[in-house]
């Protein structure tokens, strides 16, 4: 005789309710991977496919976030999942190494593209700009306190 005092729960829903949530996420896929899960025999009934299905429908949904994805994002997202099977330690150790490495190739930047020349720029409050320009003369601008 079963005891329903303790009922089944997968990632905290009850069979009935992965059911409805299986069912409102089949629906977000494309009708061809919908066609795949059905030629392929994933069912929303009994406690063993509705999991597989959930992992299946989720897998999707996953690769659907990743196509959408700029570059940028896909690399900021490959960081993120690599790190997980880092240590802290080996986390700050890459860190370290990476700051190095970005600071000599900032130098031998500054090297190849020195900037001669000097900007000075006035975040006074107070300060009124006045540009002053000829023709065919650069704009200098005067400060007014």
């Amino acid at each position: 005789m079963l005891n329903y005092r303790n009922k089944r729960n997968f990632q905290g829903m009850s069979y009935r309710e992965l059911q409805k949530h299986n069912s409102q996420n089949r629906i977000k896929l494309s009708p061809a991977d919908q066609k795949w899960l059905k030629e392929n025999g994933y069912k929303n009934l009994g406690w063993d496919n509705v999991i597989n299905l959930h992992n299946t429908i989720q897998d999707f949904l996953v690769k659907y976030q990743v196509e959408d994805l700029t570059l940028e994002e896909l690399f900021l997202e490959a960081d993120r999942i690599g790190n997980k099977y880092l240590t802290e330690d080996e986390i700050q150790d890459f860190h370290q190494k990476l700051a190095k490495e970005l600071n000599e190739l900032s130098e031998e930047i500054d090297k190849q593209f020195p900037q001669t020349e000097m900007e000075i720029i006035d975040f006074s409050q107070n300060a009124k700009f006045k540009p002053t320009k000829k023709r065919n003369q650069k704009t200098y601008r005067t400060i007014k306190l």
